[in-house]
């Protein structure tokens, strides 16, 4: 089976992607371009996870394409709380997109349950909308400490730890209990 998987230079998404490829799954990363120094990481981080299973070429988009315009309008509508859940949504709407035209069957992520904003139950509700394919979570139940033993484990950790710039995108508050009806009035209005 082939699945995409939302790449980072964090924590968690090179050990998500650890773990389906140890399930024998094909995985095709798929990494949202914010500057030069991320991608380099995830790069490094790819040839890491090569060796753990079938890991294909990473797919590069630029972040700035689609979700620059889109926090600008929410800005514009004064609804800048939702910067996180709508970038994630976006972000899973492109790798569904990328996932049919490349054969996969799901979308794999890195998301923890209530570890950030756009993972806490509400939201991720919202999120998995974007997408037709299943997507699969394989530690949403773990907590931070035993992701970051298994990161330390196969080899990412010191990678994925290293110094990079912050989103400048992230909100002050940002919204922890999206409502799904309230989402889609902004998401017309934004897309």
């Amino acid at each position: 089976m082939k699945a995409v998987a939302l790449l980072s230079s964090g924590i968690d998404s090179p050990v998500a992607v650890y773990l389906m490829l140890r399930k024998g799954i094909e995985v095709i990363p798929v990494h949202f371009r914010q500057n030069s120094a991320k991608e380099e990481k995830v790069l490094e981080l790819c040839e890491i996870l090569r060796k753990y299973g079938n890991l294909g070429e990473p797919i590069i988009v630029d972040f700035a394409e689609e979700h620059v315009p889109a926090f600008k309008r929410l800005e514009e509508l004064g609804k800048e709380r939702w910067t996180c859940v709508l970038c994630k949504w976006l972000m899973i709407r492109r790798a569904c997109r990328i996932g049919h035209e490349v054969g996969a069957r799901a979308i794999i992520t890195g998301d923890s349950l209530g570890q950030v904003a756009s993972q806490t139950l509400d939201n991720l509700l919202i999120i998995s909308s974007a997408s037709d394919l299943p997507l699969l979570r394989p530690f949403i139940g773990m907590d931070k400490e035993e992701i970051v033993s298994i990161a330390k484990k196969i080899g990412t950790f010191e990678v994925s730890s290293r110094k990079e710039p912050p989103c400048p995108f992230t909100p002050k508050y940002p919204i922890v209990r999206g409502s799904p009806k309230e989402f889609m009035k902004i998401l017309r209005q934004v897309i």
